[in-house]
């Protein structure tokens, strides 16, 4: 199995930056993907950034130029630099994973999410 692990997140005014991580754990041979989802309450579930194992990254347009995605493929982590921060980037934060296990298996893991909060 694949554990996520999430850290940061929290309430900032709108114009300021917070710093989300990630470890991923576990059974691991290699990881194909790995990114960032949210859920605003109320709405749907939607990829913020997903950084791919060749090297390119997808940005959602909301956050482009204001969030950076940064991933270790050795120690197994992704980080997500949020600056320029606004009241609608308010919403649970989840760290997602493609792995490829040590049996061979490949599958999308989540982590338990994390509360952004930005104020007006």
């Amino acid at each position: 199995q694949v554990q996520l692990v999430e850290s940061g997140g929290g309430l900032v005014q709108a114009g300021g930056s917070l710093r989300l991580s990630c470890v991923a754990s576990g059974s691991i041979s290699r990881i194909e993907a790995m990114g960032w989802y949210r859920q605003a309450a109320g709405k749907q579930r939607e990829l913020v950034v997903v950084s791919i194992s060749d090297g390119s990254t997808n940005y959602v347009d909301s956050v482009k130029g204001r969030f950076t995605i940064s991933r270790d493929n050795v120690k197994n982590t992704v980080s997500l630099q949020m600056t320029s921060l606004k009241p609608e980037d308010t919403a649970v934060y989840y760290c997602y994973a493609v792995a490829v296990t040590d049996r061979g298996m490949t599958g999308k893991y989540w982590g338990q999410g994390t509360q952004v909060t930005v104020s007006s």
